[in-house]
């Protein structure tokens, strides 16, 4: 065996040659020995998570904290649920009487906020004690749909007008205080921060626009830029993956589109749903997409190149 190995024995010592060949060996360096590599990850395919029908179609959120997914209008409409890593849904709380739940975000305590549109509210949930406070409220709110987060717990919220396509954004800051952004927008829905926080992304469902503007230190926002605009269907929410490309539900026709951060469209997913209404990043390594899905009542998955923008920031915290 050891004249099969070409090595210049001759200028190696022969203790050196002969550890070497036993540790070859012992780790299977021969390369006759080496088992086949592993075949590639397959990503950006999308399967089922949940079992179909258990959400209502107001199915929304979602949000990964902890190893489960907590989405809003589990069984019926007013609740969240929760979804652990296999699948399982059960109830998580009951909201207020009144309100129904939208968008869901986590800050780096792992509270949640959650987008309350029928009473005006941002709500304010402890994973904990599951206490439900009221953290934010304005009765200029249209009706707050979806949500964003920036690391230092700054909210931002998109507030539709659906029965005239307007829309409106809102900033709310970490001691609950409400300040307008900007009105007279179209349907404002989907909202992220960029993963540097130099940028605000929001989307206009009916107009199928995505808009782009610089985020200041104080939480202003300036420079509106279109980075695109869709020919057909809708939009709904919006994340960011840890490079600055932006995830787009497709509401209607039934996909992801993945933007890169100026707007070029470089993928799309093909989703089993025609109606997904927001996505967000999870699991251990942040690179599941989590997908809502109105016409189905359930969540479907599939794995993304790099981890999401938000996952990143709290295993960062």
């Amino acid at each position: 065996m050891i004249a099969q190995i070409k090595l210049r024995i001759e200028s190696l010592p022969s203790l050196y040659v002969f550890t070497l060949f036993f540790i070859m060996v012992a780790f299977g360096c021969n390369p006759k020995l080496q088992s086949p590599p592993s075949p590639k990850e397959e990503i950006y395919v999308a399967s089922d998570f949940t079992k179909e029908g258990l959400f209502t179609s107001g199915i929304e959120g979602p949000a990964y904290v902890d190893g489960n997914v907590y989405v809003v209008n589990f069984d019926t409409q007013g609740t969240i649920g929760i979804v652990d890593m296999q699948g399982n849904c059960s109830l998580f709380v009951d909201l207020p009487s009144g309100s129904i739940g939208n968008g869901i975000r986590v800050n780096d305590l792992g509270d949640l906020f959650v987008a309350d549109y029928t009473m005006h509210n941002v709500l304010k949930i402890d994973r904990t004690t599951r206490n439900i406070e009221v953290f934010a409220h304005s009765d200029s709110m249209n009706q707050p749909n979806d949500l964003a987060i920036r690391s230092d717990g700054t909210l931002f919220a998109s507030d539709p007008n659906w029965k005239e396509s307007k829309g409106q954004i809102w900033r709310i800051d970490t001691d609950g205080s409400i300040h307008l952004l900007e009105s007279n927008m179209g349907t404002t829905n989907g909202i992220e921060v960029s993963p540097n926080e130099q940028y605000l992304y929001v989307n206009e469902s009916v107009q199928r626009k995505v808009w782009r503007y610089n985020l200041a230190d104080d939480g202003s926002i300036s420079e509106k830029k279109l980075i695109h605009e869709f020919t057909d269907f809708g939009m709904d929410g919006m994340r960011c993956d840890s490079e600055g490309n932006l995830f787009v539900t497709r509401h209607g026709k039934g996909t992801v589109a993945i933007l890169n951060p100026e707007g070029e469209l470089i993928n799309e997913v093909i989703l089993s749903g025609k109606k997904p209404s927001n996505i967000a990043f999870g699991s251990a390594d942040g690179r599941t997409c989590y997908v809502t899905l109105q016409d189905r009542g359930c969540l479907e998955q599939f794995r993304a190149e790099h981890p999401g923008r938000s996952f990143h920031l709290r295993m960062r915290n």
